[in-house]
């Protein structure tokens, strides 16, 4: 029977392997786009490899971008104009060079700010053995429910950080053009209060009138 203590170790060491890092092929990168401009990236995949694209435009205009996805031979596989968020899954038909662009060209001032998340095949198994034939021990069941867990809460984090980033923009851009409106109607408001001081008193002001005597 083991000792208390070395199953605590044992539980210990599965919960570290379980909220550690996964050493499977992700990119997740946040960019700035400016104005006019485009943006490539490249990954090398071998043939059979399943891949994922997601993208999301978090700040700028109308959160629009363009997005393009090629393979080694230059064949586009995926084309899309003025996307504000998108998903693409595809297999890999070839090895080499896969590429995907980002493009702001259309726009002639104004800078976006573009999330994207390029997952390129699938996460290698928590425990080496966790594909053999026998069932796997109630420890490794429960690590490998936690694992799962965990990858689904930072799915969801990710998420919710780029909404939470994308409302704090519309915000700002709402609050610089209310202040901006409030500004235009305190100058509008002054001069005509100005223009109206000045008609009144043109009412009151005494009109002097010259006479010319035409002798005889």
């Amino acid at each position: 029977m083991p000792r208390p203590g070395s199953a605590w170790a044992a539980a210990l060491l599965l919960l570290v392997l379980a909220l550690g890092p996964r050493p499977g092929g992700c990119s997740e990168i946040t960019f700035e786009l400016p104005d006019n401009a485009k943006q490539c990236f490249y990954e090398d995949i071998t043939q059979g490899t399943k891949c994922t694209l997601e993208f999301q435009v978090i700040t700028g205009g109308h959160y629009d971008v363009d997005c393009r996805l090629e393979d080694p031979d230059g064949v586009v596989l995926y084309k899309e104009m003025k996307k504000q968020y998108d998903s693409f899954t595809f297999t890999a038909s070839r090895n080499g060079t896969y590429k995907f662009c980002f493009s702001n060209e259309f726009s002639t001032f104004t800078h976006k700010t573009v999330y994207f998340d390029f997952q390129v095949g699938e996460d290698p198994p928590l425990f080496p053995s966790e594909n053999r034939v026998s069932a796997l021990t109630q420890m490794e069941s429960a690590c490998v429910s936690i694992h799962e867990a965990l990858k689904s809460v930072i799915d969801y984090q990710t998420h919710f950080r780029l909404r939470e980033a994308q409302g704090r923009s519309r915000a700002e851009d709402l609050n610089t053009r209310v202040a901006y409106w409030s500004i235009g109607e305190a100058i509008i408001l002054l001069v005509v209060s100005i223009g109206q001081v000045f008609l009144l008193k043109s009412f009151f002001s005494d009109k002097r009138t010259t006479t010319t005597r035409v002798g005889s």
